[in-house]
């Protein structure tokens, strides 16, 4: 199959979702988007549900390939993280932005979809958690647990007013205390969760 020429159908097909949505566009409106006939299109995608899937795996896989570069970046751990989720937060604006349609892309209960959007967020959510065991969260479900509240954040601004402004200082402040867990030690004479330990006993003693 000729890339380009793909690339040139899912061009069209999201000219043609800015312009009318999913439900409304047509294999015509893409054939007339790219200026072909439409069994030329047809020698590309399937049908016009097929068009649509290629261009959320598109779209999704473009975002998916800027968090891996921001996760491999040699930077502090704290930047690659916010590298990864801003390339969530990124895609989010291009969608919203462009057109009230564009947004079904991100619809994880739409039909056409929702595959696309839970492999997507799988992958930053592993993403995420290995990024916080490399930071030193050796405890697997407190990586996880991190990687959760981050991509929850990020899911809660994406629609907020000035989100752009918002997610820097939002990030770098839970980033930073979920961080900070990774170095805290309970004081002496007390277990993990802050309880007084027996005397003689130290922090740990109970688990070995």
């Amino acid at each position: 199959m000729d890339a380009d020429r793909l690339s040139e159908v899912l061009d069209a097909t999201y000219a043609c979702l800015v312009r009318h949505g999913v439900r409304r566009t047509t294999m015509d409106d893409i054939a007339s988007a790219m200026g072909v006939s439409r069994s030329a299109v047809y020698q590309y995608v399937r049908n016009k549900d097929d068009a649509f899937r290629k261009l959320a795996e598109r779209l999704h896989a473009q975002a998916l390939q800027r968090a891996r570069q921001a996760a491999a970046q040699d930077a502090p751990d704290a930047h690659r993280i916010r590298g990864v989720l801003a390339a969530k937060h990124d895609l989010a604006l291009q969608l919203i932005g462009d057109s009230p349609h564009t947004a079904e892309l991100m619809d994880a209960k739409a039909r056409l979809f929702a595959e696309t959007c839970s492999t997507f967020t799988t992958e930053l959510h592993a993403l995420l958690t290995d990024l916080f065991t490399q930071a030193g969260t050796t405890d697997p479900a407190r990586a996880t647990e991190a990687a959760d509240i981050c991509l929850a954040l990020v899911i809660g601004l994406e629609t907020a007013p000035d989100s752009r402004r918002l997610l820097p200082r939002a990030t770098d402040a839970l980033i930073t205390g979920l961080l900070q867990q990774n170095t805290r030690r309970p004081p002496a004479g007390r277990d993990d969760q802050g309880a007084e330990l027996p005397d003689g006993a130290h922090p740990g003693a109970a688990a070995r």
